[in-house]
């Protein structure tokens, strides 16, 4: 396992930040590490990489013990901040030597190019960083943190300024990276998690709230299920929150509606009873996976 935290705590005061979490990464593995603001996610990562001393419990990365062994667990890493910290008065190709050199890497022009063309910064290679647009920065500081091949990515909101376009060439290299590499990624995002990856941690008020393959969470489970119906004309929302298992009714767009609920089959069938008592056409009635979003929701809404 690349990646393991076991029983990680991390306090200040009589605030758990990080309470009691464990999970494992495996090399291979791009997995998406979510939570709300605050949850604890940046902490964690920040005791994972060795920026930050935990209150209990341990971490691993490469096998090697973070708090007994910082340095070296550095070397097995490479890390994007959310609050990525540059130098701004060096230049793009500049700054990559400097941390090339702390990582002791060899052929380091070579190796400057390479990450310089992988991260799509050749355009903007030859500016000051500080000159650099936000997007821009991140993509400096993606390429920092693969400077020395690490064996680790830990990407925390790497998408963060990103416009479209470039999103989705960053998405393509740390898919690419996830190959060979164990990524652990935190985004909020959550159509680029979807996108890039297979399993999904999420973390809510410092407690680990679910740890699984992302289509099982979407899946949902028998409590907790959606159907989607569409009417050719408008519909009473009051109607459907009214049938018999419906726990909530959202409306995606008009005339279109998402009922949760712990008995989708029947609800299809009360609504096909309420469209030949009230005379009303049904254009798609059907049983969903939850998205993302919705397993997100229902994992760390605040009651």
């Amino acid at each position: 396992m690349s990646i393991e935290v076991k029983n990680l705590l991390k306090e200040y005061g009589e605030q758990k930040a990080v309470n009691n979490i464990s999970f494992t990464v495996n090399k291979g593995e791009i997995v998406g590490f979510l939570g709300p603001n605050g949850a604890g996610k940046s902490t964690t990562m920040k005791i994972i990489t060795g920026y930050l001393q935990q209150s209990g419990g341990e971490a691993w990365v490469c096998g090697i013990n973070v708090a007994e062994q910082p340095l070296e667990t550095k070397k097995k890493i490479g890390y994007l901040p959310e609050l990525n910290a540059l130098y701004y008065d060096m230049y793009v190709r500049e700054y990559l030597s400097f941390v090339a050199e702390v990582h002791k890497v060899t052929n380091i022009k070579v190796k400057i190019e390479e990450v310089i063309a992988l991260t799509g910064l050749t355009v903007e290679s030859k500016k000051k960083i500080g000159q650099l647009s936000k997007g821009y920065k991140q993509r400096v500081g993606l390429a920092a943190a693969l400077i020395h091949d690490p064996e680790v990515l830990i990407l925390d909101e790497p998408t963060t300024g990103l416009d479209p376009n470039q999103i989705i060439e960053i998405r393509d290299v740390i898919k690419k990276q996830g190959q060979n590499k164990t990524v652990l990624f935190s985004s909020h995002i959550l159509q680029e998690v979807e996108a890039i990856c297979d399993r999904v941690i999420i973390i809510n008020k410092g407690v680990l709230v679910a740890d699984d393959k992302l289509s099982n969470l979407q899946k949902g489970n028998k409590e907790n299920h959606v159907v989607v119906v569409q009417f050719k004309d408008a519909v009473d929302k009051g109607i459907l929150e009214n049938l018999v298992g419906v726990t909530r009714v959202e409306e995606l767009q008009t005339n279109s509606y998402k009922l949760q609920t712990a008995n989708p089959e029947t609800v299809r069938k009360q609504i096909l009873e309420l469209a030949v008592q009230k005379n009303l056409n049904i254009i798609s009635l059907q049983s969903e996976n939850h998205s993302l979003e919705d397993v997100f929701r229902s994992l760390t809404t605040i009651n």
